[in-house]
Parts: structure tokens; C-alpha cells; sequence
């Protein structure tokens, strides 16, 4: 297995992702019928209110189907997760507030189905508990953690080197290093320098990370030059998606290789992100496709889940696939330089899926950057969180 870079897209229009699996332009769907349209009997419909009632509208037969397939769980037990895992993300705000400067981070933990959060000093505990949040005593706060691996991201990492990102249940910086490479020379050396920065716990992965890309198939939702790419989310003029799939001012295709838009902002490495304006008769709706695997999802926010939390992706080689956040703020060693700020998950992805949707319950978590594996052995997959493109780029995702 090698590591790769998803080149993948973003959710760019109503017809792109309500028309495209129906072999439909965008002209010939100006009116949607109930059975195409996004918000369809079949898809989760719009105007109920209430935290469980947006997680019940998340509660698809298709989507509890692929968490069976990919988490392994019954369709009882994915419906109770979804619900936990919302209720988990409201409580994450109001408890790292209750932790104050003891904060050590926080998970959710899928046998209590609740979030927990680590704290330094035992005094906060309580605290912590009223917001309805387990806690633990641990060594070292969040802060120190974060400031620790800072220091790591000022150093060169050799090819052996995976990642590294905060752990908080650890309580350390966890290092990845690719298991054939351990013994390396240049490894060792990094590891060192890396320990000296602060507590790090190192671990093994199994290969070299790489950004998915892939050349040209017709049919596919978007390409720009000879790179095929998924849509990630809507925004408000355009989608967001990976930054490896375009540089700034590139023209962009969809699956039918009529003109969309470009790319009106572009990074890559050190991030991974992009977003590109979309005219000429596309327009945006808040949909990921669920390429018939799932009705199609709409999105109704963007609320980041926790560690532990399920998630789901949709690109256009693998299409729907879910799996869990394993860490955030990972710093990714791709051959073409570090990205950083990265959640890693366990959900599988290959050339071609890079840009893709990931997303949690109805809420979107980010967009495809790369991984190691595929979808037939299993692997691991990063993405750029969408708020920090959002926000980089002063964009307003497109919700329902």
C-alpha cells in the first residue's frame, strides 16, 4: 500500500448531486420532481425542530445500513450512537468551559456514549460532571499538549514518518511512524529531537501517507485540467474542497464537462483546502450525495464532532463509506511537505474521492485531503475540518 491524496469535490449545486447519478444536465432538471429532489420523501426533510428530531431525520434506513457495514453495529446500536454522539457535541462547549485552564481535552466514548473530558486538577471535576460530561484526572493540560506538538511541526520529518497529533486520551503526542521504516536511521533521529519537545508516545501505521488523486473518468462530478475531484460542501457562490485538486484562477468541469467556475482560492500543502465559485447555469443546494447507497444528506450545519465520534464520507471512486474521528490537529507528512491541522479517521478512501464530503449525523465535518489503504484492505483518511476554510476564506456554508 502506498499513501495517497484524495482529489475529490465539494457539494457544488443541486443538480450536480441530484442529477448527476441520473444521467441529467443541470437545464434538463431546472424543476425537480419528489423523486429527485434533494429534500424527497426519502431524504431527511426539513422543518422539524429539536436537537433529537434533526438526529432522527439523520436516522436513514441507508445510513444505519453503511454504520452496520463499516462500525459493525446493529441498526438499534447506530441509532442510539447517532443520538449520543449529538447529544456529546452539545456538551463539549459548556465542559471545556467547566475545565477552565485544567482542560486536557476531550472524546466521546462509544461504551458509555457519552463525552469525557480530562482535567489536571481534581477540583474541576464536579464541574465538569454538571454539564453532563464524564471526566478524568490527567498529567498535562490541553495547552501543554498543543505547545508540545508545535514544536514537533518546526522539525523535518523524514518519509518515515506518518503524522503526529495530540492525543487526549493518552494524554500525549502520539508520533506515526511506518512500521518498514521504524528502524531507519532518519527516523530515529527525528524521534529523538521529537521527545525532546514533550510527552510523546510513538506508534506505527501502515504506510506512507499520499493525496488521492486520480486522472480523468468521464462521468465523474468535476475535473480541473486532467485531475478528477470530489465535491465537499456547498457555500454560499460555489463549494469548498481539497486544495491538491487546483490552484487559484484553475477552470473547473463538471461530470458532464460543461464549464462550472474556478478556483478562487487554493493552498497546499501546509493546508489543504480550496474553494471555487460556481456560474454558468450550476447553482449550489446543501446535499452530500449518497450515490444510492443513502438517500442524499442535507446539511444543516457544521457543528465538529469529538474524538470517538462516528462519521461518514461520500466521494465519487468509493462513494459512501463511514468509520470514527481517531485525532485532530494532525500534522500529515505527505511527500509534497506537512499538512497540518488534519482529523484523521478510520474510513477508507481512494484516488479520486479527494475533496468528498465528510460529515457527521447532518452536520458537515470537512473535505477529503488523503490516507493510506483503500476501501478493499481497510486503511486510515484525513480531513481538512470545513470551518477553517470557512473561515479562511470568509464563506457561508450552504445549509437547509
Amino acid at each position: 500500500m502506498r499513501r495517497t491524496t484524495f482529489v475529490g469535490t465539494a457539494l457544488t449545486s443541486a443538480l450536480l448531486l441530484a442529477t448527476a447519478a441520473l444521467g441529467l444536465s443541470p437545464a434538463s432538471a431546472a424543476s425537480p420532481t419528489p423523486s429527485d429532489s434533494p429534500a424527497s420523501a426519502s431524504s431527511p426533510v426539513a422543518g422539524r425542530g429539536g436537537a433529537d428530531a434533526r438526529t432522527d431525520e439523520a436516522l436513514s434506513p441507508g445510513l444505519l445500513t453503511a454504520m452496520r457495514r463499516d462500525l459493525g453495529l446493529t441498526e438499534a446500536q447506530a441509532a442510539d450512537r447517532l443520538r449520543a454522539e449529538t447529544a456529546a457535541r452539545g456538551v463539549e462547549g459548556p465542559a471545556r468551559r467547566a475545565a477552565g485552564g485544567a482542560y486536557g481535552g476531550s472524546w466521546f466514548a462509544s461504551d458509555s456514549g457519552r463525552l469525557t473530558v480530562a482535567v489536571t486538577d481534581s477540583a474541576r471535576r464536579a464541574a465538569v460532571e454538571a454539564t453532563g460530561a464524564d471526566s478524568v484526572l490527567v498529567r498535562h493540560t490541553a495547552q501543554q499538549l498543543d505547545a508540545a506538538k508545535a514544536r514537533i511541526d518546526r522539525l523535518k520529518a523524514p518519509a518515515g514518518v506518518a503524522s503526529w497529533h495530540v492525543d487526549p486520551e493518552a494524554n500525549t503526542v502520539a508520533v506515526n511512524v511506518v512500521a518498514a521504516h521504524r528502524d531507519d536511521a532518519a527516523v530515529r533521529a527525528f524521534l529523538t529531537r521529537a521527545r525532546q519537545a514533550g510527552p510523546v508516545t510513538v506508534r506505527t501505521t501502515g504506510d506512507v501517507p499520499r493525496a488521492f488523486a486520480a486522472g480523468t473518468v468521464g462521468g465523474d462530478p468535476y475535473y480541473t485540467g486532467n485531475v478528477r475531484c470530489s465535491i465537499g460542501f456547498s457555500v454560499h457562490g460555489g463549494f469548498v474542497t481539497a486544495g491538491h485538486c487546483g490552484g487559484q484562477g484553475a477552470a473547473v468541469y463538471g461530470w458532464d464537462r460543461s464549464y462550472i467556475g474556478t478556483f478562487q482560492g487554493s493552498s497546499f500543502p501546509e493546508n489543504d483546502y480550496a474553494w471555487v465559485s460556481v456560474g454558468s447555469g450550476w447553482w449550489t443546494v446543501p446535499v452530500v450525495l449518497g450515490w444510492g447507497t443513502v438517500p442524499d444528506q442535507l446539511v444543516r450545519g457544521s457543528a465538529e464532532a469529538p474524538i470517538g465520534a462516528s462519521v461518514c464520507r461520500s466521494g465519487s471512486t468509493t462513494r459512501w463509506h463511514c468509520g470514527v474521528v481517531l485525532a485532530k490537529n494532525e500534522t500529515v507528512n505527505y511527500s509534497q511537505g506537512p499538512v497540518r491541522q488534519m482529523t484523521k479517521t478510520s474510513v477508507c478512501a481512494e484516488p479520486g474521492d479527494s475533496g468528498g464530503s465528510f460529515i457527521s449525523g447532518d452536520q458537515a465535518q470537512g473535505v477529503t485531503s488523503g490516507g493510506w489503504g483503500n476501501c478493499s484492505g481497510g486503511g486510515q483518511t484525513w480531513h481538512q475540518p470545513v470551518n477553517e476554510i470557512l473561515n479562511r476564506y470568509g464563506l457561508r456554508l450552504h445549509t437547509a
